[in-house]
């Protein structure tokens, strides 16, 4: 079996993002008011791994294995946020955990989906600060869009578009977060050059994401559902790392935390930063 050519890939995974959100969305369009729930997070470490971690129309509801979106979110507070917004958190961490955020500053979500990061990530950067959503799916932008209203989200907005070719203008980030989405890409260098440009010097990357710790079989690879599920896309950790600093990136580093039983599935979270001005682009400062 061949590996799945780029717009075939981009094509089964718009495809299943627009078909488990499409029930949430017409809730959204249709009530006016829905009660906050504690909905399954779909690729916490805890989850089994047999299960694909980001495309299971309806994971196993066994709470020995499967991690609530609040363990997930454990840190931030998601107690406002409603079922529409909960209800489509895919994640494998929570960026915004890790990316100390500070008032004022721009943050761009990449594959912002229903918004939960987006909001945590506006409390954050408050009033004075921004942030940006994209998605390639119409039906997500939908949704955010409508989810932002809900909860009065003013500092931030949704674009759709893909993360291999950012609506975003050069240098004009803070921060980048992404939540088990960059897997999905068939062009992730491209996905890490356009992070590069839209970052401001000295801005930084700071995303979860799943990758392997070990070889990926090509049956794997191959399989067009796999890689709606995270799975079959995501690099080596390595080699996801590798393609971080070619795009230009330094201080690059990740924390994995292996899937229970996961065969080489982990869920990572990885640093990186711009060079500032000031430096060489080898991370160190120049004369």
């Amino acid at each position: 079996m061949s590996t799945p050519g780029p717009d075939e890939i981009r094509e089964q995974v718009a495809r299943a993002y627009a078909t488990r959100v499409l029930p949430v969305l017409q809730r959204a369009e249709t009530v006016e008011e829905l009660p906050l729930v504690d909905s399954a997070s779909c690729c916490s470490p805890a989850a089994p791994a047999e299960n694909s971690c980001c495309g299971e129309e309806s994971p196993a509801r066994d709470d020995a294995v499967i991690s609530r979106i609040a363990d997930l979110y454990r840190d931030a507070d998601i107690s406002d946020l409603p079922a529409t917004v909960t209800d489509v958190a895919f994640g494998c961490g929570n960026p915004t955990a890790i990316a100390a955020l500070e008032p004022g500053q721009v943050v761009l979500d990449l594959g912002s989906g229903g918004g939960i990061d987006c909001f945590l990530a506006a409390k954050m950067v408050g009033p004075t600060g921004r942030v940006i959503g994209v998605d390639m799916t119409p039906e997500m932008i939908r949704l955010a869009r409508k989810n932002a209203e809900k909860v009065g989200a003013s500092n931030v907005e949704f674009r759709l578009g893909e993360i291999e070719n950012l609506p975003v203008a050069d240098e004009s980030v803070d921060v980048i977060i992404s939540n088990c989405v960059i897997n999905l890409s068939p062009d992730k260098p491209r996905v890490f050059r356009e992070a590069f440009r839209v970052l401001k010097p000295g801005g930084r990357l700071q995303v979860s994401d799943i990758v392997w710790t070990r070889p990926v079989p090509q049956e794997i690879r191959s399989d067009m559902e796999k890689w709606a599920g995270c799975i079959a896309g995501a690099l080596l950790e390595a080699e996801y790392l590798d393609h971080i600093r070619a795009a230009g990136f330094v201080d690059v580093a990740s924390v994995a935390t292996e899937y229970p039983g996961g065969k080489g599935i982990a869920s990572a979270a990885v640093t990186a930063r711009k060079p500032a001005a000031s430096e060489d682009g080898c991370g160190c400062g120049v004369c």
